[in-house]
């Protein structure tokens, strides 16, 4: 019952239909939740399928052509909300509850829950409704924990975002999203980190600083920089050279940004990695002495001189 799709742009159609679904949807949750005994592999398929029916679907175009390059006005501008959410909520709720349950085997539920899943959820962090990638968030969040086989994966697959973003698109609504996952998987992160993630550093999350919308997503970006320098200080060194690589020349309000993420970089690094980078980022902060921004010269001031 639960796999019948309506039109809700449309608000006068099926009413009754719309209305018999919320409420055994509603029921599904309450269901779930208080369910005693492991979900069988017919139950999980099931489930599975009726999520993937719901929630899998073409995003809404976004109307705004010029969303990247107003990418500062954008952030006021009231988001483009789902019309069909009251049962997509409620069908994000149960699968939420269902990847939370104890009674979720996910040596079994990894064959429904697959690559495959994982990455269509992936492809609706691109949704512009905000309630919707609260949802996915947390929801990617707990099945990196549960399902561990998953992790490498999962961590590629944004990788590969993340590149799509930067090099080719620079469009997509989940960024901030999706950094805020990372901010939690590198904060767990085993030392010495390995290689394959420093290298995310560098090739994914240091690049993140040259769309012109970073304001978007500059807190989250910022806090996973900062995690991998208080984790290993070696990085700093990297961090501030690839920093000062895409410092941005005529945008005050972007510098404010990266003045901001100096300052923390610099309280968690170490003299000798502060000596390594030494040179280019007292040439930027000559550079930066001539603004005539009064925020950038008093970052100036606290980031290095401090």
């Amino acid at each position: 019952m639960c796999c019948v799709l309506f039109d809700f742009h449309d608000p006068t159609k099926n009413l009754r239909e719309k209305e018999v679904k919320r409420q055994t949807l509603l029921e599904l949750v309450d269901y779930i939740s208080s369910t005693n005994g492991k979900f069988s592999e017919n139950v999980m398929q099931e489930i599975i399928t009726m999520v993937s029916v719901n929630l899998f679907r073409s995003l809404a175009a976004q109307p705004r052509e010029n969303k990247v390059i107003e990418a500062f006005d954008v952030e006021d501008e009231e988001p483009l909300m789902d019309a069909s959410w009251p049962h997509l909520q409620i069908v994000y709720e149960f699968f939420l509850r269902f990847v939370a349950s104890p009674e979720t085997d996910a040596k079994l539920a990894k064959r429904y829950i697959d690559h495959s899943f994982v990455l269509k959820l992936l492809d609706l962090f691109d949704s512009e409704d905000p309630r919707e990638r609260e949802y996915l968030k947390t929801i990617l969040h707990r099945i990196y924990g549960k399902f561990t086989v998953h992790r490498p994966y999962i961590r590629k697959a944004i990788n590969n975002i993340f590149y799509q973003f930067i090099f080719e698109t620079e469009k997509h609504n989940g960024i901030a999203e999706l950094l805020e996952i990372l901010g939690s998987i590198i904060n767990g992160f085993a030392l010495p980190l390995k290689e394959e993630h420093k290298l995310f550093l560098v090739r994914a999350l240091i690049p993140l600083h040259r769309p012109r919308c970073l304001s978007m997503y500059h807190q989250q970006l910022s806090y996973c920089i900062t995690q991998f320098v208080e984790k290993d200080c070696k990085l700093a060194d990297s961090v501030i050279r690839g920093l000062l690589r895409y410092w941005p020349i005529t945008n005050s309000s972007k510098e404010v940004m990266f003045l901001s993420e100096l300052e923390e970089v610099l309280e968690a690094t170490q003299m000798p990695e502060f000596q390594r980078c030494l040179v280019p980022l007292f040439r930027q902060v000559a550079r930066g002495l001539n603004s005539s921004h009064i925020q950038v010269l008093r970052l100036v001031f606290i980031s290095v001189f401090s």
